[in-house]
């Protein structure tokens, strides 16, 4: 996915290619789904886990595309 992106962007700066890679995480961590673990973003399963093993996490795990509860 990145690296279609990567290969098929041609970027004026490093401060635009800079941009793109820190959106395309946002999108990835907050809204892209993944199977491999229960189709959940990656921020959700973290919450999860952080939820269920908070001893594992030194700092709290936000959902900053959204209010968290």
């Amino acid at each position: 996915r990145i690296s279609e992106l990567l290969q098929q962007t041609r970027f004026d700066s490093q401060a635009d290619l800079e941009t793109t890679l820190l959106n395309y995480l946002k999108l990835y961590n907050h809204h892209i789904p993944q199977r491999a673990i229960g189709s959940k973003t990656p921020i959700q399963a973290l919450k999860e886990w952080q939820q269920n093993k908070p001893e594992l996490f030194v700092k709290r795990v936000y959902d900053q595309t959204r209010l968290d509860n």
